[in-house]
């Protein structure tokens, strides 16, 4: 299994006193032979540098890198050496701090520790502590040159969290900054040159040395075990489908100890719900088995046991999981995986506003990284409950959360680390702008960033609170309003992944405050963790000044409508039934037999997508909501608030109503006499709505318009453009006193266009126009013919003069306008005014078609001239009997 020599490893990293021993700690580890490597490129001695990790998981990466950093630095520095190991989960980090002190054989929080939310066992003396990302991510916004760290090792870059990724960017510009600092990248899967390139252009490289390790999997037998009903439905997952993953393990644990006593398995399902679920029908189904529960809400005495092998003489165990247990931890004993080939993701939905956590199909990725579980330590067997199919047309990869999640948070980070945006900061992949837009929104309407996209005060402080910004808000806001430990409480419900049954938020805060929920434990811990900080923090000076107004019950309301205003609520009624509409203008149902339906007004935590699940059919669900009044409503979202006057022209007719609004909710609206500046702004609003079909161009007004339009394409400015868009752009000005008319009740069917157009005119330009483009043709008849203009949606027609073939003898050639840009085409007619030719060249219709016109129509119409000669004969619009009168 690739062991490697403890000579090999002392020749190429000697130990000092109290380093590391790295050929102890390595024993029997894969990744024990790429140590010498890993030094090599960290630098001789000790020297600063960076380096990407690319091992499989189970080679021991995550126990043997943070000790062989430690030794260098140690040698570096003299025997000083402080290294931050950051791992995606509390768990995670709790694991490996575990295990690399056992294998070194100190206590914990000794030479090794970890601190993760509301756990710290660090001390002075610790040379490798293990941290959570966002640990980090407080520490560099409180430190930005980490000045007491010596080494940082981004552990499990692959999975793309957005908390790494953002360490990513930032501790390149400290290593920038700071040339002592080691800082180094590791991943499971083939993405590393991506990492590598980012973290060289840090160095001055084009990219950082690259580690690779074989694979340490066994054997691995797969077996497909698709359900007979689908995994998801519209109210999420099938309650059939984790029957069957629950009856699926329970049958194949089984199984497997026939073979072998040994064999713990392993169960991935999406959400702590449905870990509770599967665990319980699997008790049911399993006795004589231990069946554990591993999720963020279980408690951490749990979390542990789960993720420690069982002890001689102890039940076989079932550990059922969400994606926590996916690649950032070995559990030992595991050599059986079932799969339900789901997980619990972010996602934003842009158009409606909304963000929350959706059950999708896991990558390939991700399914490959969790069937190895089952082969790290031996042969194994990963059962999958879904089609091959399935599996071959999932995604390679799981997508980048800064893409595809809500960026408030990491826009506050970016805002604090003086980077607005992650403008100048290396990201392995840029936040999406609209996702950053309504982040960077969100952030101004809380006060926590400036017109600038910089931190202020209050953001900074809410930066240090380890919640979504929003939360912070609440917290500090609500606490003035109803109490330090009940907001704290409400808080810790909204931040957790909790699932309110019936979207009842009550209920749901009830279950935990009296323990029957089985996240009790952490929720409490939680909830005093804010209750401190709430206590110690100063009351924003923006804080609402109502302490006491909040009638008695609403507090639950108040804090949900302070976290979220933009989701605070009103019933209003369409043709399927009862739905809200909330503050940002999303519709919203609440799940059918909701105790909250008769309330009037509600404060939405969670809103998702989901056509076709509630009852009013909006194609978007309410999950988690609490019952509010209005004044409360107004009271949380005060900067939504607005009063305003809406005057509408429809119909030839004005109205005017002023409308009190809370974001989009329209409270009340009461019939008002519109001012005349409304009146004018109305009219306006309602043209450039309808366009001009609203109201009536005279013949003049569109000749003028005609004439204008076809200057201002031929010769451009100063002759104004006449298109629609161009008119409407201006209307203000040039169609002013129509506006006025229009306003005062005049019928837009009334009013005449030709002075409005008239006001456009260049001066002294428009003296010669008609030169230009007159508005009749002299022909030589003597007769002046009107000119057919091209209409403005016609721009390439020609200008038209339909006249009688008769009035143009000797004319040679045909006339052009605008100073010759544009000829005149002839419709040449007969005497009853019937077409005979069209010509915009008449020389060339005298010379030839003009016979043949002549040969058709002499004897049709004798009593008119028909000369051989149209050259030299006299042109007449009369007949010959007539031609020699005067």
């Amino acid at each position: 299994m690739g062991r490697v020599s403890t000579q090999r490893i002392r020749q190429e990293t000697p130990r000092q006193n109290n380093d590391f021993d790295l050929a102890a700690i390595g024993r029997g580890l894969v990744f024990a032979q790429s140590l010498p490597e890993l030094a090599a490129a960290l630098g001789a001695g000790g020297a600063s540098g960076t380096a990407v990790i690319q091992a499989p998981p189970g080679t021991g990466k995550t126990t043997l890198v943070p000790p062989l950093v430690a030794n260098l630095v140690r040698a570096r520095n003299g025997g000083e050496a402080r290294i931050l190991v950051t791992q995606p989960r509390r768990v995670a980090a709790r694991s490996a701090a575990r295990r690399l002190a056992s294998l070194d054989g100190s206590a914990l929080g000794g030479r090794v520790g970890f601190t993760v939310r509301g756990e710290n066992t660090a001390g002075p003396g610790t040379l490798v502590e293990f941290v959570t990302p966002g640990i980090l991510l407080r520490r560099l916004l409180a430190d930005p040159g980490l000045e007491s760290i010596d080494a940082v090792i981004i552990d499990e870059v692959h999975e793309r969290g957005l908390e790494t990724d953002l360490l990513l960017g930032m501790l390149r510009e400290v290593h920038e900054l700071r040339g002592d600092l080691v800082l180094v990248a590791m991943s499971a899967t083939l993405d590393a040159p991506r990492f590598a390139r980012l973290l060289g252009d840090a160095t001055g490289a084009g990219s950082a040395p690259v580690i690779d390790c074989p694979a340490a999997l066994h054997e691995l037998e797969t077996r497909w075990a698709p359900a007979a009903a689908p995994r998801l439905t519209d109210r999420g997952v099938s309650r059939t489908f984790l029957t069957h993953v629950a009856a699926t393990a329970a049958a194949a644990h089984a199984a497997a100890l026939a073979g072998d006593g040994s064999v713990d398995a392993l169960v991935f399902v999406p959400g702590a719900w449905e870990v509770a679920e599967v665990a319980a029908q699997i008790r049911d189904r399993a006795s004589g088995t231990e069946v554990l529960e591993l999720h963020g809400q279980v408690v951490p005495a749990l979390q542990d046991r789960a993720v420690s092998g069982r002890a001689p003489g102890d039940a076989p165990r079932i550990i059922v999981s969400t994606s926590l247990a996916e690649s950032s931890l070995t559990v030992p004993g595991v050599r059986l995986v079932i799969d339900s080939g789901l997980a619990r993701e972010p996602r934003r939905d842009a158009a409606r506003g909304m963000s929350g956590l959706v059950t999708v199909s896991v990558s390939r990725a991700s399914s490959i990284q969790r069937a190895g579980r089952a082969a790290r330590q031996g042969p194994g067997t990963v059962v999958r409950c879904f089609e091959e199919k399935t599996f071959a047309a999932a995604p390679a990869h799981p997508r980048a959360e800064i893409t595809v999640a809500d960026l408030t948070s990491a826009a506050l980070v970016l805002a604090c680390w003086g980077a607005p945006g992650g403008a100048g900061l290396h990201l392995p992949e840029p936040p999406p702008a609209s996702s950053l837009e309504a982040a960077t929104t969100v952030l101004s309407q809380l006060g926590a960033i400036d017109g600038a996209g910089h931190a202020t005060a209050l953001g900074r402080r809410l930066a240090g609170i380890p919640a979504d910004p929003r939360l912070g808000r609440a917290l500090l806001d609500g606490a003035p309003l109803a109490g330090a430990v009940q907001v704290a409480q409400i808080v810790a419900t909204l931040a957790g992944d909790y699932r309110a049954q019936n979207a009842d938020l009550g209920a749901l805060l009830g279950t935990l405050r009296n323990g029957q929920h089985p996240g009790a434990g952490p929720w409490k811990r939680e909830s005093t963790r804010l209750e401190k900080i709430a206590r110690q923090a100063p009351s924003p000076k923006a804080a609402p000044a109502a302490a006491g107004q909040v009638s008695a019950g609403l507090e639950l309301g108040l804090v949900t409508a302070l976290a979220f205003p933009g989701q605070v609520a009103r019933r209003v009624q369409n043709a399927a039934g009862s739905t809200y509409l909330l503050a940002s203008g999303t519709r919203a149902g609440l799940p059918a037999g909701s105790p909250l339906a008769h309330h009037t007004w509600i404060a939405v935590a969670e809103v998702a997508r989901a056509a076709g699940r509630d009852a009013a059919g909006t194609g978007a669900l309410v999950r988690a909501a609490a019952p509010l009044d209005e004044d409360t409503a107004l009271l949380a979202a005060s900067h939504l608030e607005t009063a305003e006057t809406t005057t509408v022209f429809a119909h030839g007719k004005l109205s005017a109503r002023k409308i009190h609004r809370l974001g989009a909710i329209e409270i009340s609206s009461t019939p008002v006499a519109p001012t005349r500046a409304q009146g004018r702004a109305a009219v306006l609003e309602a043209l450039r709505a309808n366009g001009f079909g609203m109201l009536k161009f005279s013949p003049a007004a569109m000749l003028l318009r005609s004439r204008l339009g076809m200057l201002h394409r031929e010769l451009g400015s100063p002759w104004p453009a006449m298109d629609e868009d161009s008119l409407l752009e201006a209307a203000e000005n040039w169609l002013a006193p129509e506006l006025e008319a229009l306003a005062g009740g005049k019928a837009p069917g009334s009013l005449d266009l030709t002075d409005a157009l008239r006001r456009l005119l260049p001066w002294p330009e428009a003296t010669a126009m008609d030169e230009l483009v007159p508005e009749r043709l002299a022909v030589p008849s003597g007769s002046k013919i009107r000119i057919t203009y091209p209409g403005i949606d016609e721009p390439d027609a020609p200008p038209v003069v339909a006249v009688k073939l008769q009035e143009c003898f000797g004319l040679a050639s045909s006339p052009a306008l605008v100073r010759g840009r544009v000829p005149v085409l002839f419709h040449l007619l007969s005497p009853a005014g019937r077409p005979l030719a069209v010509t915009d060249d008449l020389a060339s219709f005298w010379s030839g078609p003009y016979s043949q016109v002549r040969a058709e129509n002499r004897g049709r119409y004798p009593k008119h001239p028909w000369p051989e000669d149209p050259w030299t004969a006299p042109a007449t619009r009369h007949v010959k009997k007539r031609m020699g009168q005067p």
